[in-house]
């Protein structure tokens, strides 16, 4: 058993706990939402089933089923409260009329363990869930599974040049940030998983702030503190703190702290199997048809 390097309990609990006022500080995760929604614009599919997987409030569900009408769209999370918190958002009359398929459904789960048959879906979305995760290839596993041949898995995930300043600013050994992956690495997962014609790119945000306590107190309104088992579990001392505080000051722009979000954007397709599950060879004769 490989170790475990996320504390998966603290994952649940952090975004459990600013479920409610979520939709107050997720602009980043909606800003990327809606980088991949455009990347949608130049792909064919006419999906019959959607997976959100880590759908947190369901803020990606409008743009999907907009853009899919005739899709059944279903939310997974590991958070109970932040899928709840996305039905009770929905106006009175839409959650009283929304009995058909328009309706999506939400459903707790764990990204690497997906309570779903085989092949039940065409597509596979997922924005800035990766990052939380021990090891993204049991969650891209799972997203083969469930993809039916065709299908798409297209998500976003937060690369290492992620929070820098901030780990620049501590300059120890401990835990500050989640531990992300590297673009390309996350492209070989994709191979080694099964998935064909990955295609990843990678952009650069930079979000800024006047000052350190506004910038530490947006991450944490999004859910977004280190959940890292190795990070620091005691209270930092004032003169630790101030310490932390005067190197990021130092980093300062044009009047602004930086806090820069390396965004790793991937899709792959699920391909036609080329052997069976023991390893022979599947010939497919349609392609010799004239």
């Amino acid at each position: 058993m490989s170790a475990a390097f996320v504390d998966h309990r603290q994952v649940a609990r952090r975004f459990s706990r600013v479920a409610g006022t979520y939709d107050q500080a997720d602009f980043l995760v909606r800003e990327v939402d809606q980088r991949m929604q455009e990347r949608l614009d130049y792909v064919r599919l006419a999906p019959g089933y959607i997976l959100d997987l880590g759908c947190s409030r369901g803020a990606s569900f409008a743009a999907l089923q907009e853009r899919y009408p005739e899709a059944g769209i279903l939310g997974l999370d590991i958070s109970p409260a932040m899928l709840s918190a996305g039905r009770s958002a929905r106006p009175a009359w839409q959650r009283l009329l929304g009995m058909g398929r328009s309706d999506p459904l939400r459903l707790v789960a764990d990204a690497s363990n997906l309570p779903l048959k085989s092949a039940s879906t065409a597509l596979v979305w997922s924005n800035l869930l990766l990052h939380w995760l021990d090891n993204p290839i049991p969650a891209l596993a799972e997203a083969h599974r469930v993809l039916e041949v065709g299908g798409l898995l297209m998500f976003s995930t937060l690369g290492p040049d992620s929070l820098r300043e901030l780990r620049q600013a501590f300059g120890d050994s401990d835990a500050h940030t989640q531990r992300f992956a590297d673009m390309h690495d996350l492209g070989d997962m994709l191979v080694g998983c099964g998935f064909s014609d990955p295609v990843m790119d990678m952009e650069v945000i930079t979000l800024t702030y006047d000052d350190f306590d506004a910038m530490l107190g947006e991450l944490r309104a999004a859910g977004s503190s280190c959940a890292m088992r190795d990070r620091r579990r005691g209270l930092m001392g004032r003169q630790r703190w101030q310490q932390v505080r005067d190197a990021y000051e130092a980093l300062r722009r044009d009047g602004k702290l930086p806090a820069t979000f390396e965004v790793v954007y991937g899709h792959a397709w699920k391909a036609a199997p080329k052997q069976t599950p023991d390893g022979r060879a599947i010939i497919r004769f349609d392609k010799f048809k004239k």
